[in-house]
């Protein structure tokens, strides 16, 4: 257990503005960037690309979405892993989760200077490498401008970050609806659908389930566990959170298919049949298009927006990524200050400034856009791992927690959204899953530190509870290695093949994770905690049924 009592968040954020958070989360970078090089991988394919992406993070959000609600706290993700396997799956959970957030604030200020470079001013123009897909210094300088006004709008008061973010959602869902039905009307040639190959799928299927992953889809989505994060922040946190999140997924995945549907028929055929889909380039994808097509309000629409969009969605991820690494703290593996709140915003402030250092080091370290999204969505894949093994090994040791949604049928969904998790994984290419997975093993030299530090408490029972996901881990890496080469793989067995093994594989996984799930002093403490333990006794026996 802690040995100091959590300090409570202020619980200000209802409904609407947990609504706000999921939509203005999701809606990003993404959207400006993902129907552009989804098309150019896997041509008109790519719609098959966002309905994948999206019932997959639907199915991976249901699972957090009972997680959500059954424990309200600030941190969200980070403890799951925490609660039901201990403080070593804890760990690799946490700080994976943690720096799959944290890498999307330098991408989305990274990605609205991207976007302006195409503008017709010379100063918009030096903001970008065009030959090497790179910001220039004088775009790294703007980046760092953009990203110290989202650190200091989270550094004041979370109820202004709210009122701010409700103002910048509405136009974020605003700009995109505009742009895909005047796409649509000003220029929409069906034959575009065909025309590459006479076929709409010309790059076979793998290019569309890597596209899932490697182009920006998954990262389109991620937002939604923002509201899982901000739970120990939110008003009747068991019933708005899962609301929030799923109707923030569904309402996003349609106005995404649109955008997409708008960008592949908007495409000139004459351009297609020279050089494919293989070969169209664009800096600003849908505002260069808006141009060609004389819509220039439309297009300045989308200029300003390059700058709303992903501010807005940078700003949250401060927020978000704040309140895991304070979530990582409680949990002993960062310093403690980091869980100080400010007495008069109830804001972790040390917490946001750490958040702002490891933005930049990222921020230095991928110098575009599209260099960065990838690392991210293979980061937020491993996130996600947790999430359904947390559930169902929960299910089993921990049945007294409340839990108002109770998600249905979670004895076939948790397992199904694990073995998507994995598919997903093995889809993002070798070797960028293998490098992803070996970066996140390293950090546990941060781990056996702080457990060192603390005299190794319970450590036999940490690692008993966690051989499950250092076994996941390493048979992936070898699914991936020795899989079909249109994965990356050295084609040692073909590319079903790989798929098939990946999901048995994922299957028995998670039956092994489930059953060493035990009542974690994490657990203990949290269901102690007087929120949960109020509405334990207010649910009384419905609880379980």
């Amino acid at each position: 257990m802690q040995n100091n009592p959590e300090q409570k968040f202020a619980r200000d954020i209802g409904l609407f503005g947990l609504t706000m958070i999921s939509i203005g989360s999701i809606i990003g970078s993404g959207w400006l960037f993902g129907s552009y090089l989804a098309a150019q991988l896997a041509g008109p394919a790519a719609i098959l690309c966002w309905i994948i992406g999206g019932v997959a993070i639907m199915l991976i959000a249901l699972t957090i979405s009972e997680l959500g609600s059954a424990f309200p706290k600030a941190g969200g993700m980070v403890r799951y892993a925490e609660y039901s396997h201990g403080s070593l799956a804890g760990f690799m959970s946490g700080w994976a989760n943690w720096l799959s957030i944290v890498a999307v604030i330098p991408s989305e200020a990274e990605g609205s200077i991207q976007y302006l470079s195409s503008w017709k001013f010379e100063w918009a123009n030096n903001l970008f490498h065009p030959v090497t897909h790179s910001l220039t210094g004088t775009g790294i300088a703007a980046s760092v401008v953009l990203m110290l006004v989202y650190f200091f709008i989270n550094y004041w008061t979370i109820k202004f970050f709210i009122r701010f973010i409700s103002v910048i959602t509405v136009f974020k869902i605003i700009v995109p609806i505009l742009t895909a039905i005047t796409i649509l009307y000003s220029g929409f040639h069906v034959s575009n659908f065909t025309s590459v190959g006479g076929t709409f799928m010309p790059y076979g299927l793998p290019s569309v389930l890597t596209a899932v992953v490697t182009c920006g889809i998954v990262f389109s989505f991620n937002g939604f566990q923002s509201v899982a994060t901000l739970a120990g922040e939110a008003k009747r946190a068991h019933i708005n959170v899962p609301l929030a999140m799923l109707g923030g997924i569904a309402m996003t995945m349609i106005l995404y298919l649109a955008l997409q549907v708008a960008f592949i028929g908007a495409i000139s055929p004459v351009a297609l049949l020279q050089a494919g889909w293989h070969g169209i380039q664009f800096h600003s994808p849908l505002a260069e298009l808006a141009l060609l097509y004389q819509l220039n309000f439309i297009a300045i629409l989308l200029y300003i927006d390059s700058f709303v969009s992903p501010s807005g969605t940078g700003i949250i991820y401060v927020a978000t990524s704040s309140r895991m690494l304070y979530a990582l703290s409680r949990n002993k593996y960062m310093p403690s200050f980091l869980q100080v709140l400010n007495p008069q915003t109830k804001s972790p402030r040390y917490a946001v400034l750490g958040t702002l250092v490891v933005s930049f080091i990222f921020m230095f370290l991928f110098h575009g856009w599209a260099h960065i999204v990838g690392v991210i969505s293979v980061a937020t894949i491993i996130a996600f791992i947790p999430g359904p093994i947390a559930l169902g090994g929960l299910r089993r040791v921990a049945p007294d927690a409340p839990r108002i949604f109770k998600l249905p049928f979670a004895k076939v969904v948790s397992p199904a959204a694990f073995a998507v998790i994995s598919l997903l994984l093995y889809w993002a290419k070798w070797p960028l899953n293998g490098e992803m997975i070996e970066l996140l093993l390293c950090t546990l030299v941060v781990y056996f530190y702080y457990q060192h530090k603390q005299g190794w408490p319970n450590f036999a029972k940490q690692l008993n509870a966690a051989w499950w996901l250092i076994v996941y881990f390493i048979g992936m890496i070898l699914i991936a290695k020795f899989g079909g080469q249109e994965f990356g793989g050295t084609g040692a067995m073909s590319a079903l093949t790989a798929n098939i093994i990946t999901v048995v594989f994922a299957i028995l996984i998670y039956w092994w994770a489930v059953r060493t799930a035990w009542r974690t002093p994490a657990l203990e403490e949290a269901l102690a905690d007087p929120e949960v333990s109020d509405l334990t006794a207010e649910l009384g026996p419905a609880i379980n049924h």
